[in-house]
């Protein structure tokens, strides 16, 4: 009785074991992401361009016809094996080889490479065309996150960065994640009307970073110091995700891309709202601030730009250095301070935001300068800030 009492409870146990781990994983099912990764996915993503309708043509052109080649060599090898082997009696041929079967073995790879060349190159040309684009969009790659510049056309002038949301670094680090949309979701997504041709003009501030839409079928490197550029025409609205595609650092996990597609009036619609924000925003450089009220405004930018590197303790993490207690944030000279901002240092590791205005510079550092151990009481007005990027 003991020894079936022991036997029930360990095949209890272990349904128990199995049932909790079922549950474990449906908990954290996911669905697919309309405009993103799917579950298993195998294929491309969905196009949504004719850039990327052709590359999935050219795609399954090209597997066909590899598969069709390789099954008939192949087939011809194996046969030619097993009708000819020494077993049944054949022997070895003496002939020379043949001048037939040497021009058909290279005249017929010649055609097939020639056929398959010349749809690739007829869709290599078009994704190079960046001509007569409606919008021209500037995308700065940063460590870890994306400037965008509208330089031409409906919006031109708006200007913002789009970073990781707070909650997914939250249940990154808490080891939880949830949505179908993990690790995608940014504050501030590229925002683009539907059917214009719009051209992405790419660059980098401090390493070298991707800008990857798979629904779009583009990918253009963003180098430091030099620019390149892609483009492409939605045919749907929604919303379409994509990744840095470079490994630029030990937050290249955290660096999405997220592009907003709206009809033309909802864009126009977003233009104006996001011009009216940006006005509302814009400060006046010669204000003079309260520490208290500078503090407020940098606990907000410190929370958005800093605190994925710094930590929200400014304790820093690994190589990155803390920035409670550090010798640069407690020197009486604080323009060391705005200096490390402007410009960075450690040939990157620090980038430099020179993209902040001078009041969320300003008020970073003294939120810094008088936050966790550091109560510095020190003041940096945007004044100074604007005085030192001359």
């Amino acid at each position: 009785m003991k020894n079936i009492s022991r036997k029930l409870a360990s095949l209890l146990s272990r349904v128990g074991i199995f049932t909790g781990v079922m549950l474990a994983t449906a908990a954290h099912a996911v669905n697919d992401l309309p405009g993103g990764p799917a579950v298993n996915q195998l294929n491309f993503a969905p196009p949504v361009t004719k850039i990327a309708e052709q590359q999935h043509w050219l795609h399954w052109m090209m597997l066909i016809i590899c598969t069709v080649i390789f099954i008939a060599v192949f087939s011809v090898m194996f046969y030619s094996i097993w009708k000819h082997r020494k077993s049944v009696g054949h022997k070895p041929a003496t002939f020379s080889e043949s001048v037939t079967v040497e021009i058909l073995w290279t005249a017929a790879p010649f055609l097939i490479v020639i056929l398959m060349a010349l749809p690739a190159t007829k869709v290599l040309v078009a994704q190079k065309d960046t001509t007569n684009a409606d919008l021209t969009v500037k995308a700065t790659g940063y460590q870890w996150k994306w400037g965008y510049d509208y330089l031409k056309g409906e919006g031109e002038g708006l200007s913002y960065i789009s970073t990781l949301d707070s909650t997914q670094r939250a249940m990154s680090n808490a080891g939880k994640p949830e949505g179908d949309n993990y690790l995608l979701k940014v504050d501030n997504p590229l925002v683009v009307p539907v059917g214009k041709k719009v051209r992405v003009i790419t660059t980098a501030n401090d390493v070298i970073h991707a800008f990857m839409v798979p629904a779009f079928g583009i990918k253009q490197d963003a180098i430091p110091g030099f620019v390149r550029d892609t483009w492409f025409r939605a045919e749907k609205t929604g919303d379409f995700y994509g990744q840095c595609a470079e490994l630029c650092g030990k937050e290249h996990a955290y660096m999405p891309i997220h592009v907003k597609v709206l009809s033309a009036e909802d864009y126009s619609k977003w233009v104006e709202g996001e011009k009216k924000k940006q006005a509302a925003k814009a400060d006046d450089p010669s204000k003079v601030w309260t520490l208290d009220d500078l503090a407020k405004r940098g606990e907000k930018v410190y929370a958005a730009n800093c605190a994925a590197c710094h930590q929200a303790n400014g304790k820093g993490a690994g190589p990155i250095k803390p920035v409670d207690g550090s010798a640069v944030v407690l020197d009486a000279d604080k323009m060391k301070q705005v200096a490390v901002l402007l410009n960075g240092q450690n040939n990157g590791a620090m980038p430099s935001w020179k993209q902040l205005s001078d009041t969320e510079i300003a008020a970073v550092i003294t939120y810094t300068k008088n936050n966790w151990s550091n109560k510095t009481g020190q003041i940096v007005q945007p004044a100074e800030v604007l005085a030192a990027r001359k």
